[in-house]
């Protein structure tokens, strides 16, 4: 277990080395529980974690958050996760700060204590370290003929304090030693996930093409844009449908233009509550294509609510709600 009392300087206890694959499957459930317990205890170093800071932590998370919604929103199955522990069998257990395997399905209730190969059947396809204020030497050095060794097909470090990039990747499966990727532009492509590194802005970003990839700040921030100037068009229209029926109450006691103006002042009004049911139609539509983009199924009775829902401030509330919400039911609460 990590010494919370360890100071700056002194070496870190040595990590637990994974049982062979013959002992693995001779160990009793409880006995493969326990071992877990203690592999996740001494990899949880606070020393490290308090070193490291929250631009570590930020950038790490972004990076999951944005890659988490790219892959739901492309109907992709991807397994992603943040600082989970990693066991090959006989080899030194490691914690990436973010891991990815294709192909493997990621369930909202998660019980995975680690990613133990001998029981997925299968190791990481992409290892991401973000490196702040640990050790350089472990990510830029050990790391690369670590990863490779374990046949990890691509290795990316994203250097914060530097704002550098490094990408490596195996030239074939076999092969036990990667070969640099070399930047085109300053973009790092990743074949494992069909998507280009880049360092811009001050922070890791994503693209596809000419494509950035956003996260769940980004699309809040976007949609309340949208929400805001939709809202602001809809009292400009509501505004103009009240100056055009007091010009219409103008025009009844001016008998030789009375019925022209009264005309006119309906086409207007008109128009103010079209665009208002525009702007309800938009976030009806809104509220059901974000669940679907995150695949949270909506049963017809949800989706009747939905459409005949005309109170703009709920239709938007339940928006809002539909970025966060594990299940459709938290949307209408």
């Amino acid at each position: 277990m990590a010494d919370p009392l360890r100071t700056p300087g002194s070496p870190a206890p040595p990590l637990p080395v994974a049982p062979t694959e013959a002992a693995w499957r001779a160990m009793t459930p409880d006995e493969r529980e326990r071992f877990l317990i203690e592999v996740n205890a001494a990899l949880s170093d606070p020393l490290l974690t308090m070193i490291e800071g929250r631009p570590h932590k930020r950038a790490k998370s972004r990076a999951v958050d944005m890659l988490s919604l790219h892959f739901k929103a492309m109907g992709r199955v991807i397994y992603l996760a943040e600082e989970m522990s990693v066991v090959y069998p006989g080899k030194e257990v490691f914690t990436p700060d973010v891991l990815a395997v294709l192909d493997v399905e990621q369930p909202e209730d998660d019980e995975r204590m680690a990613w133990v190969v001998a029981d997925e059947g299968r190791g990481l396809d992409l290892a991401l370290e973000v490196l702040h204020r640990g050790d350089r030497k472990k990510d830029l050095v050990d790391n690369v003929e670590r990863y490779a060794s374990l046949g990890i097909a691509e290795y990316f470090i994203y250097d914060w304090g530097k704002q550098q990039l490094h990408g490596y990747r195996l030239p074939s499966p076999e092969a036990r030693r990667y070969q640099r990727i070399v930047p085109q532009s300053g973009r790092y492509h990743s074949s494992v996930l069909g998507l280009d590194f880049v360092l811009e802005r001050g922070s890791l970003r994503f693209y596809v093409g000419m494509a950035e990839l956003i996260g769940s700040d980004d699309l809040i921030e976007r949609l309340t844009g949208m929400v805001e100037s939709l809202e602001a068009k809809a009292e400009l229209a509501e505004a103009k449908a009240g100056e055009a029926e007091a010009k219409a109450s103008e025009a009844e006691a001016k008998a030789g233009e009375a019925e022209a103006k009264a005309g006119e002042a309906e086409a207007k009004a008109g128009e103010a509550e079209a665009k208002v049911e525009q702007t309800i139609s938009f976030v009806r539509a809104s509220v059901l294509a974000l669940l679907g983009t995150r695949g949270i199924a909506v049963d017809d009775q949800q989706q009747a609510m939905v459409m005949a829902c005309d109170d703009l401030a709920l239709l938007q509330r339940w928006m809002f709600n539909a970025l966060l919400a594990e299940r459709a039911g938290d949307v209408f609460e």
